[in-house]
């Protein structure tokens, strides 16, 4: 495993072209592989027009220097030819575990001519084992002996061994039950993050424990060659295995689990000998909970007591005489069949150019007022300018509260220095919210508002040691969603350089959007911060109160966006697996997907809807965007399962298996069962599709039927076609049971948005002349105009402004979509500007810096909404995002030719004129795809530029008011090279284009 990053090279002529991001495993040089043929990928670059792959030729080999056809030792793929550059499976010799490969690949475009040959890059394997047994070296699960679980301190263990000589390199591969800090000769483990290190936060990160497990595996050589012994050493959190977090989960115990520690430092010699030191409880381990780390919990926070600090206690040298053996903790005994597997995916950690300091610093001394009051500023301590605050000293008191506002809704952990007397209590408490004199404020008017976290304490204290020079602290077995920091001390201490230190699994973006309209820029930004929130080892519904849980239904309704935005690939994958973990474990006859995954906290035994059905959606979903249809093949057993338990459920009603959620807090409420026939259509579609595309034509004919039955046992229920209109008949069922804060009076109603938008986006109605009428019904809804009111005045649309939408989660990632391709992108365009409840823009209005969980969590009018249930981080509504990609953008996947091999530039532009300028791009699996356009004031020319990336094509859709309006430069666009005309019809003109870039302007009228 000697260096060899990327070889140096010239800066590529793009004329000519170059390859480059060059993935194993869609991953960056991974270390700690263990697919036994790993895929590889690839992206040609080039700027020359109609430029695509023809051929290509990898190699993968031992050693840099062996990466040439004839030396090349574990594979030469020979000259392949094909257009292939995703998910490319390795067919060469056998890998060995704990090894690194070298490799690159050639390509030649269609003309034979050489495009180039990628750099040198690398990937490295891991352990290749799942039984916990080989390749482990003996290492055991340990923990602290004696130690009662949840009793008071962190365990922390140490060894320490000798080096026999010098270093060439050291691999460490570690796990734990629970989280674990590691350290290696008294340094913290970091990994390579935006050219430099980083920190990650509560790593192995979170599975269903007694099905898997995940272990990583760190380049630990430059720490280990430091000194000539060794030291290992790790502190353990109780994370998710043992917090109520995981409460009603098969592996949670009441009395609490033991936390356990396994792990093998691999260090191999200049002379080419080797040696590991192994977690064993042999006596080469010690313990102690005695260290500064008093409690930890997901959902509480941390207590650290910095006078327990045993300085060295990480390095060589440190006397542990006085400690703790340490004992075999019994995983293995206790599930047999759990799998210990390397983690394939980015792990969540601290992306410092996120970084949050203070907007704001108030302190109060008192309460004042009646009732609630408000709170008593000191205004000599308090500063309001950003500047100023982002590094200003606060001092505070006994009785004094500091307020810090970081500007921004985050998820992560505080990071501040502090200096006052040893034994002096600080303590941080975390909201997203301030307290006003409004309805639902639990608090004093300017005080942090808590109530929507529940049972929640996140609150992280400090004792200091009273260290004159100051003392800084960093949480790191928890972490918190906040805006601001309540500050109190139990003494006079002085803060400074509180940071907040984001942390995500979305570590690499690979979309941007912008517009010239500040509103909508602010609300894209919104969606992104609460993706990054969110994305933490699972997707989660919110990251803040009692529940921040892998809630399926919410994952599949952003996947798209989440997909768009970041490189969320093999994390979704990851999350996939547990899910198909979970359906054995709480699926309702080991076949139902569940609504939460990992663990069992709120998961709910039948009536999965829209939640479960996340099982299908997400695979699908990520062979649309990632174009790898791997994630098929691997889930086909599972995704199989589930549709034949439905169809046990429900047989020939072809009626979906209900949901308890139904459209999730949706202001007008649809029949639950409406909501599950409709899925059950969905995802028996879905499934037909992926069927095709592995092979499997029988499955897919089969499923195809069943869409067919589906359909008509809907269309036989739910349409009326009585008073000579046709009508969705929503009302036929409850909403929700579950729902908090719903009005138990309010009733299910016909032609509810949501109902339209699915009717419409499956084609479930019999005629093209129900179709148009129940598009009107849906603008007549959106509209709620007077004459709309007035023709329902039992509706609960009454209530609410025109031109406002009235879904809940199941709607909100369709409506703009059918809208636009309903032909009335009028009117999503109306939707996206509102800023009367419910719309996107409301919370922009009011304040918000992420997603709200509801369209009312908050207003200056009425306060907060329901406590029981109100996020101020939730990503689901965030779902239109997709649609600015896809449509406002216009850069839209092709279904039928996955991962943007060939895709759709189809930009809609904004009917109202408030937006007049937008650009996109996104980097797909093949590079990236740009799309901007612009209309000049007079709104009669639109100016729009695109990037088609080599070895792609795609088909443009652009307004124009003739067929020859559309140019490039003063030629009509259909003139261009490889260009081909495919028509003109109602205002828009066709093409399909080969790669490269393009400047085009069409005249409008």
């Amino acid at each position: 495993m000697p260096g060899g990053g990327p070889a140096a090279q010239a800066a590529p002529d793009l004329e000519e072209g170059s390859v480059d991001g060059l993935t194993v495993e869609h991953r960056t040089e991974p270390l700690g592989v263990d697919a036994t043929a790993p895929r590889f990928g690839w992206r040609m670059r080039s700027v020359r027009r109609n430029r695509a792959q023809g051929a290509y030729e990898i190699l993968v080999a031992s050693s840099p220097g062996k990466l040439t056809p004839g030396r090349a030792d574990l594979w030469t793929s020979g000259r392949v030819r094909s257009a292939e550059s995703v998910a490319v499976r390795y067919g060469g010799k056998s890998l060995k575990a704990s090894t690194r490969y070298y490799w690159t690949v050639t390509v030649w475009d269609t003309e034979g001519e050489t495009v180039g040959t990628g750099p040198v890059s690398w990937f490295e394997t891991g352990l290749m084992s799942t039984d916990g047994v080989t390749g482990w070296e003996g290492a055991q699960w340990i923990g602290m002996q004696g130690k009662t679980p949840r009793s008071p301190g962190a365990p922390m263990l140490r060894t320490q061994a000798r080096l026999t000589g010098p270093v060439r390199e050291a691999r460490l591969y570690v796990s734990a039950l629970g989280v674990h800090d590691v350290h290696v000769s008294g340094h913290r483990v970091t990994v390579p993050q935006d050219g430099g290190t980083t920190l990650e936060l509560l790593p192995p990160g979170w599975t269903n424990y007694d099905a898997r497990v995940n272990y990583l595996t760190y380049d630990v050589t430059h720490l280990v060659a430091l000194e000539p012994a060794v030291t290992l050493a790790a502190v353990l959190g109780n994370g998710w295995y043992n917090g109520r977090v995981s409460e009603g989960s098969t592996y949670y115990s009441e009395d609490g689990n033991a936390l356990a520690l396994k792990a093998r430092l691999l260090i191999r010699y200049t002379d080419g000998t080797s040696s590991s030191v192994v977690t064993r409880p042999d006596g080469s381990w010690k313990a102690t909970d005695t260290g500064p780390w008093r409690a930890d919990d997901i959902y509480d926070g941390q207590t650290y007591d910095a006078r327990r600090e045993l300085p060295g206690w990480t390095s060589s040298g440190y006397d542990d005489s006085g400690w703790s053996d340490t004992e075999r903790v019994p995983f293995e005994t206790r599930y047999p069949d759990a799998r210990l597997l390397a983690y394939p995916a980015e792990s969540a950690r601290l992306i410092s150019r996120w970084d949050r300091r203070p907007q704001s610093v108030t302190v109060y001394t008192g309460v004042t007022g009646e009732g609630r009051g408000r709170i008593v500023v000191d205004p000599d301590r308090t500063v309001t300018d950003p500047h100023r605050a982002a590094s200003a000293p606060v001092t505070i008191g006994a009785g004094d509260t500091a307020v810090f506002d970081l500007g921004q809704n985050m998820v992560g952990v505080p990071r501040y220095s502090v200096r006052g007397p040893a034994g002096a209590q600080v303590t941080f408490r975390f909201g997203e919210m301030l307290n006003d004199d409004s309805a639902g404020a639990d608090g004093p008017d300017g005080s942090l508002y808590r109530a929507n976290l529940r049972s929640a304490e996140a609150t992280s204290t400090y004792v200091l040691k009273g260290d004159r020079r100051g003392e800084t602290h960093q949480d790191s077995l928890t972490f918190y969603g906040f805006r601001y920091a309540s500050v109190t001390a139990s003494e006079t201490v002085t803060i400074t350089g509180l940071t907040g230190k984001v942390a995500t699994s979305a570590i690499r973006e690979r979309g941007t959007l912008t517009t010239n309209d500040p509103d909508t820029n602010r609300l894209i930004g919104n969606i992104r911060w609460g993706q990054r929130g969110n994305y933490l080892w699972v997707p989660t519904d919110c990251p803040q109160r009692d529940e921040r849980l892998g809630w399926t239904g919410d994952t599949q309704v952003f996947a798209t966006t989440g997909l768009y935005n970041a490189d969320a690939g093999p994390f979704l994958s990851h999350f996939q697996d547990t899910v198909v973990d979970s359906q054995t474990l709480y699926g309702q006859d080991k076949a139902q997907f569940t609504g939460v995954a990992p663990g069992g906290r709120y998961n709910f035994p039948g009536g999965g809807s829209g939640w479960a059905d996340c099982g299908v959606v997400l695979p699908w979903t990520l062979w649309q965007m990632t174009g790898d249809p791997a994630v098929i093949e691997r889930n086909w057993p599972a995704m199989t399962r589930y549709l034949d338990w439905i169809r046990q459920q429900t047989g020939d009603t072809y009626a979906g298996q209900g949901s308890l959620t139904g459209d999730w807090l949706a202001p007008q409420k649809t029949s639950a069962q409406l909501m599950s026939d409709v899925y059950y259509g969905h995802v028996a579609r879905l499934m037909a599709q992926m069927a095709r595309a592995v092979d499997r034509d029988a499955e897919a004919t089969a499923y195809e039927q069943l869409f067919v039955n589906i359909k008509k046992a809907f269309v036989r229920k739910y349409l009326s076609t009585e008073g000579g209109t046709v009508t969705v008949r929503s009302s036929l069922g409850e909403a929700s049971p579950i729902e908090p804060g719903a009005d138990p009076n309010q009733k299910t109603e016909d032609n509810t948005q949501s109902a339209l938008l699915w009717v419409l986006k499956l084609g479930f109605y019999d005629t093209e002349a129900q179709r148009r009428t129940l598009v009107d019904h849906l603008a007549d809804n959106i509209g709620n105009d007077a004459a709309h009111k007035a023709a329902h005045p039992d509706s609960s649309r009454v209530k609410y402004a025109e031109n406002t939408l009235s879904v809940g989660f199941l709607g909100v990632n369709v409506l703009a979509p059918v809208l636009s391709d309903e032909g009335r992108a009028d009117l999503a365009y109306r939707l996206l500007h509102q800023d009367a409840m419910p719309s996107w823009l409301y919370s922009v209005r009011n304040g918000a810096t992420t997603v709200w969980e509801r369209w009312n969590s908050y207003s200056e009018e009425d306060g907060f909404g329901p406590v029981s249930m109100n996020s101020f981080n939730h990503y689901a509504y965030g779902a239109v995002m997709e649609w600015m990609y896809a449509y406002m953008a216009g850069i839209a996947r092709d279904p039928r030719s996955p991962g943007f091999k060939r895709f759709v530039l189809k930009p809609h532009l904004d009917p109202t004129g408030r937006i007049t300028h937008v650009a996109g791009a996104h980097e797909s699996p093949y590079g990236e795809i740009r799309s901007e356009w612009r209309l000049d004031d007079q709104g009669t020319t639109l100016s729009y530029d695109a990037l088609v990336p080599a070895n792609t094509e795609a088909t443009l859709h652009l307004p124009a008011r003739s067929a020859d309006a559309v140019r490039e430069g003063r030629d009509p666009l259909a003139q261009a090279d490889g260009v081909r005309f495919l028509g003109h019809a109602d205002g828009v003109a066709s093409y399909r284009l080969p790669s490269g870039v393009y400047h085009l302007t069409s005249r409008l009228r």
